[in-house]
């Protein structure tokens, strides 16, 4: 489950009494040992996380893949796989140099490059804190030795502020220096989500510091005919693409609508992308047994039970989608809505599943999520459910790939049995996962897939969602999902919410905000920032480019 999207606040709609105590069919015991089999496989430590573009991710779509050859369900278009491309962040090339008096520094070691950095070669006769027009600019980067080795000192930020002001002064480049040996040095940050300023921007580390900047040294440096130190930067920034896999199967009983079951495959590899919430220094694998390897064999079993031939769902036709890149924040479902022709108009709903195997023994809470995309699903809330503790929660938009499906106007449901202290952990392992309440729980899904089966196509509706503005706190809101995974210059708009001001000014799903008011929006830092300026009864025009040409409309800003 991705944790980039909040989630919203859950109503208790129906409660247990007694706690259910299992009495499992011999049917039901063999699902649960298919179930086992599946996640044990997908969970375990040959497949190192499932992390979206590895080998992990490849076995586990290969795995998938088969299972559904070995259902007899054949592939969604071609093939069972379909590759998509994403941007992951910036790297720096080997071609990187900084020099100072002919002498190379040692990336990492004596200097850091800034991923917001431009790609360019220039040199300059500097002195430091001389800050001259049309030269590179030699500064330290913290005021004090408290801020040096305080840490929660902001170094990228303070960094992008003052190189960006730096190149408004005239700046060919700026340099920062650490004179006091900070404990908090800053590193590459290759999922910066600051955009590329006009200069190139590095740091000295206390180290090159020490070498050819404290007490005078750099005068040493300096010959007859010179009129400050010698130094050079040719920096090379580069957009790194990483690539993933969706898993597809279809049932294709020539209806007029599809229903789609999905669920993300992929996990957390060792933890690298930074969304790991394991305390830890050591890397391990997190399996993610629950998150959710659960959900994946979830689908599949729905894919044989509804495949059944005596008893063969047959009203519509039937999409099963295992989704990769969910963890990146819902790369593969965005991908999947967006690049395989999937017509919404004929998809009836969208059935998402992402940890169901930890159902609590004791209060058998099951969330269903999406309640509020159509007037279908309060049939399923009307009378007292005798299994479970059904919590709902009406929004559309949630942390996981239903919010793909919501955002191109069809309705949701989202099932999903709870956090626990393994989310995000290695410790999310398959001995943990509640296998005779995934039962329960994959029974529950498929008699309401069944009796929806018999309906006609459910109605769509909008649903309140939280503001996906960011991090900071604003007075207004636009009222828009941003794709934080989108850095071709501009905001692109993955979804917006009823009611607010984008909507209502015309905005639309695809469009890239480029201009808000007198602001240029170049990403999402730029568009923080000119968010801030407004306050609530503020009127001002937004630019947008929409199918490649720019379209600018008038907005006003109400309170958040």
């Amino acid at each position: 489950m991705s944790p980039r999207i909040c989630t919203s606040i859950f109503i208790v709609v129906s409660v247990l009494g007694t706690p259910h105590v299992y009495a499992q069919k011999k049917a039901d015991r063999k699902m649960a040992e298919r179930i086992k089999a599946d996640i044990y496989y997908l969970a375990s430590d040959s497949l190192e996380g499932r992390r979206t573009g590895t080998d992990g991710e490849r076995k586990a779509s290969a795995y998938i893949a088969n299972r559904y050859i070995q259902k007899g369900i054949p592939p969604y278009k071609e093939q069972y796989g379909s590759v998509f491309h994403f941007p992951f962040g910036r790297e720096v090339t080997p071609a990187n140099r900084v020099l100072i008096a002919n002498h190379t520094l040692a990336l990492n070691d004596e200097v850091i490059v800034f991923p917001f950095s431009r790609s360019q070669k220039v040199k300059s006769e500097v002195l430091p804190d001389i800050l001259e027009s049309g030269k590179i600019w030699l500064m330290p980067l913290y005021a004090d030795s408290d801020e040096a080795n305080n840490p929660h000192f902001e170094a990228e930020k303070t960094v992008f502020d003052k190189a960006r002001d730096a190149a408004k002064q005239g700046a060919n480049g700026v340099l920062f220096y650490d004179p006091y040996g900070s404990k908090y040095p800053p590193e590459f940050n290759r999922q910066s989500e600051y955009e590329v300023i006009d200069v190139p921007v590095a740091f000295l580390t206390h180290k090159a510091y020490s070498k050819y900047l404290a007490d005078d040294k750099y005068e040493e440096y300096i010959t007859d005919g010179m009129s400050g130190l010698p130094v050079e930067m040719d920096v090379s920034v580069k957009k790194v693409e990483r690539t993933g896999t969706n898993v597809a199967a279809f049932i294709d009983n020539k209806a007029q609508y599809t229903v789609v079951l999905g669920a993300h495959y992929d996990h957390l590899g060792w933890g690298e992308d930074g969304n790991s919430l394991y305390p830890g220094k050591d890397k391990e694998i997190h399996n993610g047994a629950d998150d959710n390897a659960s959900g994946t064999a979830a689908v599949m079993e729905l894919a044989d039970m509804i495949n059944k031939k005596k008893k063969r769902l047959k009203h519509y036709n039937y999409l099963f989608v295992n989704f990769s890149g969910e963890e990146l924040g819902l790369l593969g479902s965005k991908a999947f809505v967006k690049d395989m022709g999937l017509d919404s108009t004929k998809i009836a709903y969208m059935i998402n599943m992402d940890m169901v195997g930890r159902l609590n023994d004791s209060t058998h809470a099951l969330t269903l999520g999406g309640v509020g995309t159509s007037p279908a699903w309060a049939q399923f809330l009307a009378t007292p459910n005798k299994q479970f503790k059904i919590v709902v929660d009406s929004s559309g938009i949630g942390p996981s790939d239903h919010t793909s499906f919501y955002n191109a106007g069809i309705p949701v449901l989202f099932f999903f049995t709870g956090l626990h202290m393994d989310y995000h952990k290695p410790s999310d392992d398959a001995d943990k996962i509640n296998y005779p309440g995934e039962v329960m729980v994959v029974k529950y899904m498929y008699d309401i897939v069944a009796k929806l089966d018999k309906q006609p196509k459910p109605a769509y509706t909008v649903t309140k969602a939280p503001a996906q503005e960011g991090k900071r706190h604003y007075k207004v809101t636009l009222g828009i999902m941003p794709d934080y995974t989108f850095n071709d210059g501009g905001v692109r708009v993955d979804g917006v919410t009823e009611g607010k001001p984008a909507i209502k000014a015309g905005i639309k799903t695809g469009d890239v905000i480029i201009q808000l008011g007198e602001y240029k929006i170049q990403g999402m830092q730029t568009y923080m920032e000119a968010l801030g300026k407004f306050v609530p009864g503020d009127k001002t025009n937004v630019t947008v480019m929409r199918n490649g040409k720019p379209v600018t409309m008038p907005i006003e800003f109400g309170a958040k």
